[in-house]
């Protein structure tokens, strides 16, 4: 098999549930050396979360656990004792990435601020995830999954589906969508570091706040209200464009400009209110963006969601199918493409993992090894 495309590169890992670990996922699926640091006898935290085969709870059969940590090495080590210290010591002196998510100024107590570790080894590039920040009056606030969303603004835009949407409480971000965010632009942030090493040889400390991560989620509503001093409303869309209930399941339609809107019209037979005047211009059904959507969701209820993808996209107005996990474990489209690959586990067994979204010609990804087992 071809050299891995980051071969070579020695990365420590000293993380728990979600967004370290996916960070160091994301380098080692590249063909980075991943060293994953537990603590022994409880291990990471994420091992106790589902889905479990067989919904038995195990702490090696976890399926968050054993996706977020394939491709990695594991050791179970109790930093914070002298003997611990010396030891992740020796492993952070040959890394060229560290990355950990104590709250600030944590690393310091125990003698491995980044001052301390940088004189160990002056190329090091240190990856701080925390939930605001290292500096800020909310640098120490906890947060978690449930709160992380909100705290980055996401969750006020939940739910957006009808009308009705605008009376309810904001609701929670849908899988753990803020964590792997926050990983992947901790990961990007490690990687270009890592190149600036490489020209200068000389290491950085970056500090990850995950608020700041999941706000480019929403980055556009965001500077909506800082521009215009208006905030973006929480129900419907503009043109109509949001999600309508099929018979069998629900599709987004987004018919924004007018070769769009008259592509659905075609679909949907021409019906005479779709004809009026106050929907022939984009402003024009902004304006009646309500009304639009209600003719819409009329017919869409009687239609497969099937009928409305392929006729809408057929001719030439966006349609795309709202998909759950048996949809995307069954998709056509990935299975031709090799994303669910088998990976075999020494406790869990052959286990289908999505494997990453890229595809490289001359340094391809690989399932070197499974999850590491506790210790």
């Amino acid at each position: 098999m071809s050299e891995r495309a980051m071969e070579g590169t020695k990365v420590v890992e000293w993380c728990q549930m979600v967004t370290g670990p996916y960070c160091g996922k994301l380098i080692a699926d590249l063909g980075a050396e991943v060293i994953k640091i537990e603590p022994p006898r409880t291990g990471d935290a994420a091992r106790f979360c589902g889905p479990y085969p067989e919904d038995i709870p195990h702490r090696e059969r976890s399926g968050l656990f054993l996706y977020c940590n394939t491709n990695k090495l594991g050791i179970t080590l109790e930093v914070t004792s002298a003997t611990g210290r010396e030891i992740f010591k020796k492993l952070v002196s040959n890394a060229d990435i560290l990355i950990e998510d104590r709250p600030p100024g944590a690393m310091e107590e125990i003698g491995l601020g980044y001052g301390e570790l940088r004189n160990l080894n002056p190329g090091l590039i240190m990856v701080s995830i925390t939930p605001f920040g290292q500096t800020g009056p909310h640098r120490h606030y906890k947060m978690y999954h449930l709160n992380l969303i909100h705290g980055a603004g996401g969750g006020y835009l939940t739910p957006n589906v009808t009308e009705d949407s605008l009376h309810r409480e904001p609701l929670k971000g849908g899988g753990r969508l803020d964590e792997f965010s926050a990983g992947l632009s901790a990961a990007l942030g490690a990687l270009a570091a890592l190149y600036c090493q490489g020209l200068t040889g000389l290491g950085q400390h970056l500090d990850i706040s995950k608020q700041q991560a999941v706000m480019d989620l929403d980055r556009v509503h965001v500077a909506t209200w800082a521009n215009t001093g208006r905030s973006p409303e929480r129900t419907g869309r503009p043109s109509g464009s949001q999600i309508y209930r099929c018979m069998n399941g629900f599709v987004v339609i987004s018919p924004y400009l007018d070769h769009m809107w008259q592509g659905l019209v075609d679909l949907m037979g021409r019906p005479q209110w779709a004809l009026h005047p106050k929907f022939d211009g984009q402003v024009d059904r902004d304006e009646h963006a309500a009304e639009l959507s209600a003719g819409v969701q009329q017919w869409v209820a009687g239609r497969t969601v099937d009928e409305v993808y392929h006729g809408g996209q057929s001719r030439g107005c966006p349609v795309g199918i709202v998909r759950d996990a048996a949809d995307l474990a069954r998709c056509a489209q990935y299975r031709a493409r090799g994303f669910f690959v088998e990976v075999d586990h020494p406790e869990a067994g052959g286990i289908q993992l999505p494997s990453c979204h890229y595809q490289f010609s001359e340094t391809p990804w690989a399932g070197v090894r499974p999850a590491p087992l506790l210790g």
